[in-house]
């Protein structure tokens, strides 16, 4: 697999690879068996600066968190996309970061504020915003366990700021 500039994420659907790039609005997809480059990828016109990328195998979406205080959902089947949610349509203004999909549940980790935010992909409604921890001072990403605790890998510890570590959530706010 070969792809032009800096990888922000991978992910698979089925026997397919897709793979973004930052600085692209290009998305590259490859077998999964041998990495083969399949067409010229899904241009997604108005994407800057792709973060992560995440695909759902409920509704054959991908989802790709854009620098732009943005996530575009693109299809899978047609290459059809839309600029799913933006902060424009929050009540505040974050980073989106990185990006985790659990059953139809897609969860927003933006560096700061240190925060989680969970999104339904049927109908992209809010579903949980977990506040973390006061010693938490960065999230660089979260997943959401089969116990609907998170695991967050975070700047900070209880002992000290400059730490680096991963905690679960054993209890959310909402």
């Amino acid at each position: 697999m070969c792809g032009l500039g800096f990888l922000s994420g991978v992910t698979q659907l089925h026997n397919v690879v897709y793979v973004a790039y930052h600085d692209s609005s290009t998305i590259d997809m490859f077998t999964a068996d041998t990495l083969s480059p399949l067409g010229e990828g899904i241009d997604v016109e108005g994407m800057r600066d792709p973060r992560d990328i995440v695909a759902c195998r409920h509704d054959r979406q991908l989802y790709v968190a854009d620098r732009n205080y943005c996530i575009w959902r693109v299809s899978a089947d047609d290459h059809s996309y839309v600029k799913w949610l933006t902060t424009e349509t929050t009540t505040d203004i974050f980073d989106v970061d990185t990006l985790s999909l659990t059953s139809q549940r897609l969860l927003v980790t933006p560096w700061r504020p240190a925060i989680l935010r969970q999104y339904s992909t049927t109908d992209g409604q809010l579903l949980r915003h977990v506040v973390l921890p006061s010693y938490m001072h960065g999230a660089y990403h979260a997943v959401e366990t089969t116990r609907q605790t998170f695991v967050v890998s975070h700047s900070g510890t209880s002992l000290s700021e400059r730490q680096e570590a991963v905690s679960e959530l054993l209890t959310c706010s909402a």
